[in-house]
């Protein structure tokens, strides 16, 4: 039986209100002043609370935030005689859950009430049910002939579900997985059949990685606004839609996507970017920025000196700063002088704590127990966004006249299943792709096979003549100690191989507000 605190110094006239709630199934617990409502709360657990704003001795505001004290979570509901800004501005910072105009009805209390304490489920059960009704559309769509862009509306749609169900019903969620894993099917045909055209110039392609900066960012320079770049490593689209409400307040956004080139791991697709070229271009044209490039243990030490390079092809001579931020203190000290960064025409941003976040989920127990699945990771990655440098940095900008476009080189997958692969000793050691000489796996169905790197614009480098990049969520394990490494890395996030997690991300534009 749900119980309800209500505090009015005429709690005696509300006689009629506290029958009805009582016969609706409410516990009711009345008290005259905010003294024992407090009192009350500090010795006994309520759902909700209604509180008199105007009462004898402590009054309703002072009430409240000895309540809040107590119990922050707790729903309260301020009951006033007029609706001032201050009853207002309290609703929507989240100090009380909702506010009454006087005289009240005993209808308007219950269907308050409902409100708050079922909302969830009410929201739940409304989600579950537009779910369901929409499967068979949904699952229609996803065939490997479906059109690019009609991808990204389906991993968006997913997606969104994915986060809407997430609390939900299990058999329910169990339901949506075994559609996003159908659709990751689909999607893997769909790149085998179709990347190799768009390598070839295809007309009718997506925006691919080394596009981002003449799309998104050179014609803001052009038009002499001051343009900041982030780029998050390793950012899904799921976790954009957790970072864009913070940013929401303070920012227009305007959010694309574009996909990016395989494999989709740093030294390829973000090197991709800040080159403006493939890596096959790369290598032939700045063949000593590739080498050190080629090793992801270098993390990319040269996208500094291939943007400068980049932007003199494009004939945009201006200075540039550059900074990528690999720990906290590094990311305070960017953050600390975020309004001498603004001044520039252009600033590029390189944020590696969700990559860190993804590798160090694969060795490390305790993060593995704190995100045991997707839904876990996202919060995970949410309680860090909302304390971390990077949002500072944002809101400082808010501050400045300038644009900033925020992407992502790629994302990541979970990887659950495995299938054995067979290369020479010099086989790149990456779960997701692998590079060498007459690469074989044990599930064709589970790779995506590049015989002819040349066409797929990827280097060779000391005599490679295939890749080969994983689908859906496999990951590449060698027949040596297999079992070990089996165990090690199921159920780890992993990235480089063809999947919408991968592959679909976000590119937003923002304007402060």
């Amino acid at each position: 039986m749900p119980k309800i605190l209500w505090a009015d110094d005429e709690i005696d006239h509300l006689q009629s209100h506290i029958i009805f709630l009582e016969k609706k199934g409410f516990e009711i617990t009345p008290v005259t002043n905010g003294d024992d409502a407090v009192s009350m709360i500090s010795k006994e657990s309520y759902d909700i609370v209604y509180l008199d704003e105007q009462m004898p001795g402590m009054g309703g505001i002072e009430t409240l935030e000895k309540i809040k004290s107590l119990q922050p979570s707790l729903p309260v509901v301020m009951i006033t005689k007029s609706e001032e800004e201050s009853i207002m501005e309290d609703a929507i910072g989240g100090k009380i859950s909702d506010y009454l105009i006087k005289p009240v009805n005993p209808n308007q209390i219950l269907l308050t009430t409902k409100r708050l304490l079922e909302r969830g489920r009410l929201q739940s059960e409304k989600s579950a049910q537009t779910y369901l009704r929409q499967f068979n559309e949904l699952s229609n769509r996803i065939h490997p002939s479906t059109h690019w862009e009609e991808w990204i509306d389906i991993y968006k749609e997913l997606t969104n579900w994915e986060i809407d169900l997430g609390s939900g019903d299990e058999g329910l969620k169990q339901v949506l997985a075994d559609q996003f894993q159908q659709a990751n099917r689909e999607f893997g045909k769909f790149i085998d059949n179709e990347y190799i055209e768009w390598m070839g110039g295809d007309d009718g392609r997506p925006l691919l990685s080394p596009e981002i900066f003449k799309r998104y960012v050179n014609p803001l320079l052009e038009k002499d606004e001051n343009v900041m770049f982030f780029l998050i490593d390793c950012m899904r689209y799921d976790q954009w839609l957790i970072f864009e409400p913070y940013l929401a307040n303070h920012f227009s956004i305007d959010t694309d996507f574009y996909y990016s080139i395989l494999p989709t791991a740093t030294p390829y697709s973000r090197n991709a970017i800040f080159a403006g070229l493939y890596p096959a271009d790369i290598e032939r044209m700045y063949p000593d920025l590739w080498q050190q490039g080629q090793d992801e243990t270098s993390l990319n030490r040269h996208e500094e000196e291939l943007l400068r390079l980049q932007l003199e092809r494009e004939g945009l001579d201006l200075n540039f700063k550059y900074e990528k931020i690999l720990n906290a203190e590094t990311g305070k000290k960017v953050a600390d002088k975020m309004h001498s960064y603004s001044q520039s025409k252009l600033a590029a941003f390189v944020f590696n704590f969700v990559d860190t976040l993804v590798h160090s989920r694969s060795d490390s127990d305790v993060i593995k127990e704190l995100a045991p699945d997707v839904s876990a990771f996202r919060s995970v990655t949410d309680a860090w966004f909302q304390h971390s440098t990077l949002l500072q940095m944002f809101k400082a900008l808010a501050e400045e006249d300038v644009t900033i476009v925020i992407t992502t080189d790629h994302g990541s997958v979970r990887s659950l299943r495995d299938t054995k692969v067979y290369g020479d000793r010099d086989t790149a050691t990456n779960l997701r792709y692998k590079y060498g000489r007459n690469l074989k796996a044990d599930e064709p169905d589970a790779v995506l096979f590049m015989d002819n790197p040349e066409n797929y614009r990827l280097p060779k480098p000391g005599g490679v003549n295939n890749y080969i990049i994983a689908r859906e969520d496999f990951y590449f394990i060698y027949p040596t100690n297999y079992h070990k490494y089996q165990n090690r890395y199921r159920d780890t996030f992993q990235h480089g191989g063809a999947s919408m997690e991968e592959m679909i991300l976000p590119v937003a534009t923002l304007r402060p507000k």
